[in-house]
């Protein structure tokens, strides 16, 4: 058996560069069995003897063989992978939404594929092509064009699929989503709370869903606060280096010609605008108070800890794998559809630093 074991190391060395994986046959022709039987060892055991499960085990950690668990699961009719698209990975929050659903599927022996979008229509198309190529068991699926951009592809698909920060207003998916009306409402109240009445937005595109309704948010608060104002101002993306040139811009105008609160809808854009007005010496919060969201964790380490709205982002994952693992399972067939309600993390880019 050593001997034999010894001519295929022999025989993948002399390949140099270029060394051949070691496979089933090469265990049986080591271990002096058929390819059955080294599969019915190794996947089967109960077919053959413990003495013969033994010695084919041994010789296949000798060998240094690894079953490729993909083939057999593609057999069994399964990929053992779930699809996940986010909007851009950089952002913490999508970040956490991933990892939320990674503790889900991890406990099914599954593993996620994950395509970030990178705000892309065009690569949203292609991460579904490849999650079809591979043949996923199922997705979860956070889309940049919104729902509307996925529901054909995703009917003629039939791949179980779970929409995560979206919503499927036709019912024909399970969904786990957050209210943004509600959270920018939540953040502009706060402001006219503390007697902020020349409220500005500042946000990118707007046909982002999400943007649209904490903008609508903002508005319904403004609206029912006789007196106040909300000027929207639109930025090409949202992430801290723009919020600095952003913030630039905004401690170059005139003190009274700037608005005294900003709702900001994420996090990275809004500790960019208090980096670059505390830079210039405009205060943070006497002169402008800012609001931003999804309360990442560098929020409360920031220059000026950012009050900020809070979305619960792994356990919206989590709970999105797990209908999703339900779906596929066959436990379910209901459409589900999860709504998180918004709260608000106070820090002092709205209060001060306390007494």
């Amino acid at each position: 058996m050593w001997r034999r074991i010894e001519e295929v190391r022999r025989g993948g060395a002399e390949e140099g560069n270029n060394v051949k994986r070691v496979g089933i046959r090469d265990v049986a022709a080591a271990a002096g069995v058929s390819i059955s039987t080294v599969s019915n060892a190794l996947n089967r055991p109960e077919m053959v003897s413990d003495e013969l499960v033994a010695r084919v085990r041994q010789v296949a950690d000798e060998l240094g063989y690894v079953p490729l668990r993909a083939a057999q699961q593609l057999r069994q009719g399964r990929s053992g992978l779930i699809g996940m698209t986010v909007i851009n990975i950089a952002n913490p929050f999508f970040a956490d939404l991933v990892a939320g659903a990674e503790s889900a599927v991890a406990r099914s022996g599954r593993r996620v594929l994950v395509g970030n979008t990178n705000d892309e229509l065009v690569k949203e198309r292609d991460h579904l092509e490849l999650f079809e190529s591979v043949h996923v068991d199922g997705m979860l699926i956070s889309p940049f064009g919104g729902p509307d951009t996925w529901i054909q592809r995703l009917r003629d698909s039939k791949i179980p699929s779970v929409f995560v920060d979206a919503v499927d207003e036709a019912g024909e998916f399970s969904s786990v989503s957050f209210d943004d009306v509600a959270g920018g409402r939540l953040a502009a109240e706060h402001l006219l709370a503390l007697g902020r009445t020349r409220l500005a937005f500042v946000g990118a595109r707007d046909e982002v869903r999400q943007v649209r309704d904490r903008l609508r948010g903002a508005e319904v608060a403004v609206e029912a606060h006789p007196g106040a104002s909300l000027e929207r101002i639109w930025t090409d993306r949202v992430n801290s280096e723009v919020g600095r040139a952003f913030g630039y811009q905004l401690a170059d105008r005139a003190p009274h010609n700037r608005p005294t609160g900003l709702v900001v809808p994420n996090d990275h854009l809004a500790i960019g605008i208090v980096s670059a007005l505390v830079s210039r010496g405009v205060r943070v919060p006497e002169e402008i108070a800012i609001v931003g969201y999804d309360d990442i964790e560098f929020a409360a380490i920031a220059s000026v800890p950012l009050t900020s709205v809070r979305q619960p982002a792994r356990e919206m994952g989590h709970r999105a794998a797990e209908l999703l693992l339900a779906r596929i399972a066959g436990e379910t067939s209901e459409v589900e559809r999860i709504v998180y309600e918004p709260t608000l993390s106070v820090r002092e880019s709205t209060i001060g630093r306390a007494a």
